[in-house]
């Protein structure tokens, strides 16, 4: 057992710290840095040398936060006569299409679906109504700082970019309810993507904001399947690179609910391995400039998500070797402490912050198991195109007047 205890311990440490440090060492070997414009670089001389672009907006009964969400869309600093705004919504039955219909004369656009299908389907639908030579998608639950639109569209300067990811920023909801846990996750994950982006480019888009080539945003993609992440993948196949930037700051309200926050992770992950499945030849590293690539996939995908089961294993081997071994008895303790830690911020009151002393742990574990739920929805029958949005707290919307419906 201790074989089986050694490997996937090593799974996991090369997974979260091994390969980030792998990253640095070939930026360090190499002696420099490619990434995209800072966004503090001079753009397009005027107005009308910016490209066009389209804001899609997939919603789902999105009435209590689009018309914040909105506003807060319509103050981005862009010419207004060079975007396309258009909500989309996924047959909502709360009034969001008549709080979408008020923006009509502010240029919004709405597109309703008949039957609710899911994001993935509800992007896909919105494909024939966009104009934008760029393709910006976000989400009706986040925020996005006024001046990240023109970082993102300025990453394109580089003919290399085919797709721009935002920088993911998690902020306490307005009435305090955080999770330290989330909040820790997100700033690694956007310090890893910085890596990626260094080297070649990211293996991910950030699904609450990011921005994509017309051409490229018309590849197909399944319903079931996830456009962010398959962007990435869809960019490198055609020649292109996927990068973060980081001035193109999306503020990101952490979740409410430990309860919600494990869904979500369930059905993300669940659509990111069938959409790893459906574009599993850059998988392959044989193929002539496609290693670098591959390790990234492999290592920043599919190694965290297998990651869990090596968990799983290294219990199991604990446990066989705890007759024995004083030592795999502390672990087995510990990790116990952080299964009881996680149980308790699991039946935490919604609205009421799960304790700082608890929160790491609860959000681990609780991670853990949705990774592993995810596996077997998406190894097994379970559909995976339908979302519930995570709910999370916003600023109170209020009523503006307009909406033009396709």
């Amino acid at each position: 057992m201790l074989p089986l205890l050694i490997a996937t311990a090593a799974l996991f440490v090369y997974t979260y710290i091994g390969y980030p440090a792998l990253l640095e060492l070939v930026l360090l070997v190499r002696g420099r840095r490619r990434s995209p414009r800072s966004g503090t670089e001079r753009g397009p001389g005027s107005e009308a040398d910016w490209p066009t672009i389209s804001i899609v907006l997939p919603a789902y009964n999105e009435a209590e936060t689009i018309a914040g969400t909105l506003e807060q869309v319509l103050a981005i600093d862009y010419p207004a006569d060079r975007r396309q705004i258009l909500v989309v919504s996924d047959a909502s039955t709360d009034g969001t299409d008549d709080v979408v219909a008020r923006f009509a004369t502010q240029g919004v656009e709405l597109l309703r679906l008949p039957q609710r299908r899911g994001k993935t389907a509800a992007e896909n639908a919105a494909r024939l109504c966009l104009r934008g030579d760029i393709i910006v998608n976000t989400d009706a639950s986040v925020r996005i700082d006024a001046a990240a639109v023109k970082h993102l569209v300025q990453a394109f300067e580089d003919p290399s970019v085919g797709v721009a990811s935002g920088r993911d920023v998690s902020v306490s909801n307005i009435d305090q309810r955080t999770n330290p846990g989330e909040h820790a996750y997100v700033g690694y994950d956007m310090w890893v993507r910085d890596l990626e982006t260094s080297l070649s480019g990211i293996v991910g888009a950030s699904g609450c904001l990011y921005a994509i080539r017309h051409a490229l945003h018309m590849a197909t993609m399944p319903d079931g399947l996830s456009r962010d992440f398959g962007a990435a993948l869809v960019a490198r196949e055609a020649g292109y690179r996927a990068v973060s930037v980081p001035a193109a700051i999306c503020y990101v309200p952490r979740s409410t609910s430990v309860r919600r926050e494990y869904r979500r992770k369930v059905r993300t992950m669940a659509r990111g391995l069938r959409t790893l499945w459906f574009k599993r030849a850059l998988l392959n590293p044989l193929p002539a400039g496609k290693r670098g690539f591959a390790w990234m996939l492999w290592s920043h995908k599919l190694c965290r998500w297998l990651a869990p089961w090596a968990l799983l294993l290294a219990a199991m081997a604990l446990g066989a070797l705890a007759a024995r071994q004083w030592w795999a008895r502390a672990a087995l303790g510990a990790g116990g402490a952080a299964v009881l830690a996680a149980a308790i911020g699991w039946m935490w009151p919604d609205g009421r912050a799960v304790p700082r002393l608890i929160a790491l742990p609860t959000y681990a574990v609780s991670s853990t198991i949705a990774a592993l739920q995810a596996w077997l929805r998406a190894l097994g029958g379970d559909g995976t195109a339908l979302w519930e949005p995570t709910r999370r707290g916003q600023p109170k919307a209020t009523d503006v007047a307009g909406v033009r419906q396709l």
